[in-house]
């Protein structure tokens, strides 16, 4: 844990880092939306069966000259049980006598019907396009949507397989830059993509790069940093997510139309790759990974940023490869996903953070899958929830500050828990108090994901972090995709999947106090800092330190 004792000569919060935080901010205002911008591009609206009477402009009629529109959908859309026209199916013939019945029904048998069979209609006073008007992915193709959305899902999962391993033995800056690159591409061809096959592929390919450089983007930022300020960079990248979200609800309700809303959120992002020029490696990783000397350069780089004029005198290579003479040795050997259960307390502590964050996602995307209950209006909920989410992780920062992660996570879990069980048992008339519960449970949501993303970074080394951090987004993964299929279980009761939802916060937050605390604790570099197997070594390298210190 020697270079927390170096950063902190360096200065551990200097205009080098607050650029590089600047940076990561606005890469995740960018990015986040993208995995929310499906509400908007892929969107349902109403629709019906195509009809030649009242569709074709070109079909003459004795009689459809002198009736209404709503006369005419009358005879020829069956209605639902809900006395609305059907959105699947049409009368095979005009039905008149359905002008005649004044609300009594029918003596004579049902009218036949049949499928669309020439399309469907679509209502274009929300959205002008989406997905679904450009390939119908209605009535028997509706699953289809959904299947778009798993596509996604299932990218974020590989990517965190993929990214994680890939960042510790290539480096942040690399995969960070390659993930954005390839995000920005993919992205920008999803607006012309011609056929449905073609934009689930290119929407899995985005899902790997999303994870991987939201990762990164965070390692970059929290490997420069002092650990009493992780909680509040953590905080501060959750809540530049929530500018996303409301930045993306403004721009979807002024652009109606997918192909434009996908470009306008897509291309700006290769203007993002222009900074990376100057984005520095994590001299953390650096020296795990035995290589000082490009460590040294980077220390300089900040010292220099920071003010430290005169870094090249007082920082050396001898006095790195000193101050870090037992990180470098156990750099020696090159850490494989293996080590990450090989030894006790760090493959308990991968256990145990990869089922709170399996638990979580699960109620978390339980409840984004059902905003509806906070607003019909989709442009609106979305905004709300953008903003809601940002007060929600500054009162996170302030409670993992004063009582630290473990605690935080068991009182915001416990509130998450006691919001859905409530809403489960509300009657649908009250509307109201269903709205504020939810609107509670997705900010609180939010705030925990915030204080699990700095517990696991906290407990994990940085010579395998990315590894084991994508070991523990796999099991968050995992519980996003599983959540929606709990729906299923409202075939047998309409509260069940509400009450599954709602307990298993409560287990996740118990779980969370079989954690070790890490508030104001250094960062472990080495499995060795895991399993506690070396010594103390703050009064053996106590006169480095004193070597670093500017005089």
């Amino acid at each position: 844990m020697a270079f927390q004792d170096l950063i902190i000569q360096l200065g551990s919060l200097g205009r080098f880092q607050i650029l590089h935080i600047i940076f990561m901010l606005i890469c995740h205002a960018l990015v986040v939306p993208h995995t929310l911008l499906e509400n908007f591009t892929a969107a349902i609206p109403s629709h019906r069966c195509w009809v030649p009477i009242l569709d074709n402009n070109t079909v003459s009629d004795n009689n459809s000259g002198i009736l209404s529109q709503d006369d005419l959908l009358r005879i020829s859309i069956p209605m639902d049980s809900n006395l609305r026209p059907e959105k699947c199916r049409r009368y095979i013939q005009p039905q008149w006598h359905l002008l005649h019945l004044n609300g009594t029904f029918s003596t004579v048998t049902e009218p036949d019907t049949e499928p669309c069979v020439d399309g469907w209609v679509y209502d274009q006073s929300t959205f002008l396009s989406t997905t679904v008007t450009q390939w119908d992915l209605v009535c028997g193709s509706q699953a289809l949507n959904s299947v778009a959305k798993f596509v996604y899902m299932t990218g974020i999962f590989i990517g965190h397989i993929v990214g994680g391993h890939l960042s510790d033995r290539f480096g942040r800056r690399l995969i960070f830059t390659c993930s954005l690159l390839q995000m920005a591409i993919t992205e920008t061809c999803v607006a012309f993509a011609p056929t449905f096959l073609i934009y689930c592929s290119l929407r899995f390919l985005t899902g790997i790069s999303s994870s991987s450089l939201r990762t990164n983007s965070a390692l970059l930022i929290l490997e420069w940093t002092d650990p009493k300020f992780q909680a509040m960079i953590m905080t501060l990248i959750i809540s530049a997510g929530g500018t996303g979200q409301i930045l993306l609800g403004g721009l979807a309700f002024a652009i109606r139309n997918w192909h434009c809303l996908q470009l306008v959120m897509s291309v700006p992002m290769f203007l993002l790759l222009i900074p990376t020029r100057w984005l520095s490696e994590s001299a953390r990783w650096l020296i795990v990974t035995n290589k000082p000397q490009k460590a040294l350069k980077e220390l300089r780089k900040a010292a220099c940023m920071n003010g430290m004029k005169d870094s090249k005198d007082v920082l050396t290579l001898e006095v790195v490869k000193t101050t870090m003479k037992e990180e470098l040795e156990a750099a020696q050997k090159k850490p494989s996903p293996v080590d990450l259960f090989r030894t006790p307390n760090l493959r308990k502590r991968i256990c145990l953070l990869s089922f709170v964050r399996f638990v979580l996602l699960i109620s978390f995307i339980g409840l984004l899958i059902n905003a509806q209950y906070l607003s019909s209006n989709v442009f609106l909920l979305q905004c709300l929830y953008g903003v809601v989410s940002i007060p929600a992780n500054a009162l996170g920062n302030f409670s993992m500050n004063y009582m630290g992660r473990r605690i935080t996570q068991l009182i915001f879990m416990s509130v998450i828990g006691i919001s859905i069980l409530a809403i489960a048992f509300l009657p649908q008339e009250m509307q109201s108090p269903r709205i504020v519960l939810s609107t509670l449970g997705g900010a609180i949501s939010s705030a925990s994901i915030t204080s699990s993303l700095v517990h696991a970074n906290e407990l994990v080394p940085t010579v395998i972090r990315a590894t084991a951090l994508g070991v523990i987004g796999i099991a968050g993964s995992a519980g996003a995709a599983l959540s929606p299929l709990f729906m299923i279980l409202m075939t047998y009761s309409d509260s069940l999947p509400w009450i599954i939802y709602g307990v298993l916060p409560f287990l996740g937050g118990l779980i969370a106090l079989l954690l070790p605390e890490t508030r104001n604790k250094p960062l472990p570099d080495s499995i060795q800092d895991v399993e506690n197997k070396r010594k103390s070594s703050k009064e053996a390298k106590k006169d480095v330190v004193a070597k670093v210190t500017p005089l």
